[in-house]
């Protein structure tokens, strides 16, 4: 079952710029499931493919406390940061999404978030921070919490829409031969959706279903998410690009096109609701690819 967890923070020491995401996030998740299962921790580090779960960057509370989607209104939730300029101060409280595409993982965790002690310290980068509390279920400000399995992801998902529209909150981009793609095509999106879907379900879909698809409508940009450690501002000299990466982030519709039976556009809106959890293209694990399906539009 595709959980989405929303584990609210307060730190105790100050955050400095180049903690807040990739792979620093991604030892503190490592850290909270080793807490309670050593052995799992170990295995998803090793685990270079098919990673069961998705990490968003770290989020400063005041980026929810404005309006969300009023009913009717098509426009998308308050954009997410990835890159801080300054540290973030001690006793700002700020959010964190994990979302988990395994059962057994989602079991490994339960007990850390049941036995949950918010005076525990935990350690991001050279920070002290604190969880207290983990939100599991859609909250009126906070939209990123939310569960589903998969079978009612399938079940619930419209058969006659053929308008799928996905909003890219941080940058996405693809694996191309040697290098990366910022360019989020229908196959790309829905090829990273489907190979998921197909790992961690238990119906998969066929790869026909991606021939149907096409982009019919942009509204993207390019960013750079950077470790800001890695800029020598004193010198005036660029980010080694080693350690930056570029994606795309905004709104793509994508329209099923053809004589097309009820069951491929389903499943097609079942890949579209699924982008919540399961996240889109490359460093998902890092905090890229972060995505949603627009309501609005259905």
């Amino acid at each position: 079952m595709p959980h989405s967890l929303v584990l609210n923070l307060l730190p105790q020491s100050p955050i400095p710029p180049g903690f807040t995401a990739g792979r620093h996030l991604h030892a503190l998740f490592l850290s909270l499931v080793s807490s309670v299962d050593a052995e799992a921790s170990d295995r998803l580090h090793a685990n270079q493919a098919n990673k069961a779960f998705t990490l968003s960057p770290l989020q400063k509370e005041h980026s929810l406390n404005r309006p969300i989607i009023k009913k009717g209104a098509k426009s998308s939730l308050p954009p997410l940061c990835w890159n801080y300029s300054g540290s973030i101060a001690p006793g700002t409280p700020c959010w964190w999404r994990i979302s988990l595409l395994d059962d057994r993982l989602f079991g490994h965790l339960s007990q850390l978030w049941l036995n949950l002690n918010p005076q525990q310290p935990w350690h991001l980068g050279p920070a002290n921070l604190h969880i207290t509390s983990v939100l599991g279920t859609p909250q009126s400000t906070q939209p990123w919490a939310n569960f589903c399995n998969y079978a009612q992801l399938y079940e619930q998902a419209s058969d006659k829409n053929r308008k799928l529209t996905l909003q890219f909150y941080t940058p996405t981009a693809f694996r191309q031969g040697k290098y990366d793609s910022s360019l989020p095509t229908s196959e790309k999106v829905f090829g990273s959706l489907l190979r998921r879907w197909n790992h961690f379900s238990d119906s998969p879909f066929s790869k026909e279903i991606l021939s149907v698809v096409q982009d019919s409508h942009f509204n993207i940009r390019t960013e750079v998410a950077v470790d800001p450690r890695s800029q020598f501002q004193h010198t005036g000299a660029k980010a080694d690009p080693r350690n930056s990466f570029t994606g795309s982030v905004g709104r793509i519709t994508f329209k099923i096109l053809g004589k097309v039976d009820s069951a491929t556009v389903q499943q097609l809106n079942t890949l579209a609701d699924f982008a919540l959890y399961a996240g889109v293209g490359r460093k998902t694990p890092m905090g890229m690819g972060m995505a949603r399906r627009m309501n609005d539009e259905r």
